[in-house]
């Protein structure tokens, strides 16, 4: 059998670097996004067309990709009244590689399996790079059938490929990972904060840190940014504040609370409210030194 047919929605840096690698190992897509000199690039490199709706790039897609930004994005590009939902076909799989909320993820799933189409959820670790070279972390969920249906489009987007378990699971695995992570972030940047605001020597207290059992490559992050002024870790205080404010959501969700996301989520939105949400979220070290200022 030949290759699937992918339409590919979102050509943000992440996504524009997916279509790319499936260029490359020779399949045939249909794309969209709104920045129309992301599509012209796809396109020049031949085997590839641009959708005028997503409808029309479901019905003439085998699997659909999205890589896009927000929950309330998927449900529109979905139920639109030129949406994919209206032109899937039956045996079509949708693949959502964002993070989202697994509510929203499930009652997709259950919508499209309806029309006799399936869907996995399969949000992404690692980095724009690493998704040009097909070595992306892939944290998939949804049926076992489905699953082993887009396996071999996902192992050439992934050098590790998880299989999670039922529909939500992906995006509900990378929520957990991303409110661990970034709450750990914005701990370790108000603690070289705090030794800026009291005249501590903020070396001297990573080196004490890192000689225990708090080192970690986030404290790395966070010492490169408060220390010697290196941006280095590639993830906005705009995105962790969505994926916290995810989180809380699905806390809420499951029937209990998340006091520490919460508060986290505090920092990060009064952060972005100050103009930082594309800075690297260790910059906000600078929120927690500035605000006597």
């Amino acid at each position: 059998m030949g290759k699937p047919t992918i339409g590919f929605i979102g050509l943000g840096l992440m996504g524009a670097n997916m279509v790319e690698n499936l260029q490359k190992r020779g399949y045939k897509l249909n794309v969209m996004d709104l920045n129309k000199d992301a599509v012209a690039t796809v396109i020049a490199r031949g085997n590839a067309s641009e959708a005028n709706s997503p409808k029309e790039l479901a019905e003439n897609s085998d699997i659909i990709m999205f890589c896009l930004t927000t929950s309330a994005v998927v449900e529109k590009i979905v139920y639109g009244e030129e949406g994919v939902l209206a032109g899937i076909k039956k045996g079509s799989v949708l693949i959502d590689f964002g993070t989202s909320i697994p509510a929203s993820t499930q009652k997709i799933g259950k919508d499209l399996a309806e029309k006799g189409a399936g869907m996995i959820d399969a949000p992404l670790g690692r980095t724009p790079a690493h998704a040009k070279d097909g070595l992306l972390n892939i944290m998939a969920a949804g049926d076992k059938e489905t699953f082993e249906q887009v396996k071999p489009v996902l192992d050439e987007q992934g050098e590790n490929v998880f299989h999670l378990g039922a529909l939500g699971a992906g995006h509900t695995t990378k929520l957990i990972n991303n409110f661990m992570g970034m709450t750990t972030v914005v701990a370790m940047s108000q603690a070289f904060a705090a030794a800026e605001l009291a005249g501590v020597d903020k070396q001297q207290l990573f080196d004490i840190m890192s000689s225990g059992p708090s080192n970690s490559p986030f404290m790395k992050f966070c010492k490169n940014y408060a220390v010697d002024n290196v941006s280095d870790l590639g993830f906005s205080i705009a995105n962790a504040n969505k994926d916290l404010g995810y989180f809380v959501k699905m806390v809420d969700d499951l029937g209990s609370v998340s006091d520490i996301a919460k508060a986290t989520s505090g920092n990060l939105q009064t952060a972005l409210d100050a103009g930082m949400g594309n800075l690297n979220v260790p910059e906000i070290f600078d929120y927690f030194v500035n605000l006597k200022k």
